[in-house]
């Protein structure tokens, strides 16, 4: 079995004692190739360096992350990503979106940088890695307003209602991320999960984020993608190679691997 990790930041400094290991233990596992959204200007060249030493595994997406955007930086950032772009080959733009978990203060100035990285993204027709902790609606809304023929994406780490899904999937070009939280014991989303059909879903870890049970609480690795999709499995009562087989088209397609 292959499986695509789709949302991984393993060039985080959680992994610098242990990082190539960390992706060698991965492809073991079958997990052969591994997705890197950036964060910003400041994780470049780590995430740059780990794919030239992967460069058949690891591949890397350009964007600036919601809780990195300031009135001090958004200029220079986004000129960074907007050079990044023109200069080498990059799978995604990503991770972009907005948060309004930590600070609701920004969310003009995460509106503005969210729809500048969506038309960088239509203008080299790549597809785009959201983020939307606590701010689906408003997020959404945005993509709702610019959606055409060129724009397409993943809803990365979807822990949304069966609504939102509907209106992520009506969307045409777009994927639900689903990663540890559909491990967790209280979450509900595989109760959203079950009624959606495997052909919308992508596999994702958010490493070195939300470890899937029975890891939870740890550091979180690639090579749990495994977890993820045994309990997809279970939810849609299918067997893992299907859950396999179907996630990874999906994530191949979407990002032209």
């Amino acid at each position: 079995m292959k499986f695509i990790d789709t949302h991984t930041h393993l060039y985080s400094d959680q992994f610098n004692e242990d990082r190539t290991l960390v992706v060698r233990n991965a492809i073991d596992v079958g997990v052969d190739t591994i997705l890197l959204p950036n964060i910003s200007s400041k994780y470049t060249k780590g995430m740059l360096d780990l794919c030239a030493e992967f460069p058949e595994n690891c591949f890397p997406m350009m964007g600036l992350h919601p809780c990195d955007v300031t009135s001090e930086n958004i200029a220079e950032e986004l000129k960074h990503v907007e050079e990044e772009l023109a200069k080498r080959k990059y799978i995604a733009v990503g991770e972009i979106g907005l948060d309004l978990h930590w600070d609701k203060s920004t969310l003009e100035i995460q509106k503005e940088a969210f729809i500048k990285q969506i038309e960088l993204a239509k203008k080299y027709k790549l597809p785009i890695a959201i983020h939307v902790r606590d701010s689906f609606t408003e997020a959404i809304e945005i993509i709702e307003e610019l959606n055409d023929k060129n724009l397409r994406g993943v809803f990365h780490c979807f822990t949304g209602s069966n609504e939102d899904a509907e209106r992520v999937i009506n969307l045409g070009g777009f994927y639900l991320g689903i990663g540890g939280v559909l491990t967790f014991k209280n979450s509900g989303l595989d109760k959203t999960i079950v009624a959606i059909d495997l052909k919308h879903l992508i596999l994702e870890t958010d490493a070195p984020y939300l470890a899937p049970t029975p890891n939870r609480g740890k550091r979180n690795e690639s090579k749990y993608i495994v977890n993820i999709a045994e309990k997809l499995a279970e939810v849609h009562q299918t067997s893992i190679e299907k859950v396999a087989e179907t996630t990874t088209l999906n994530a191949k397609k979407l990002f032209g691997l």
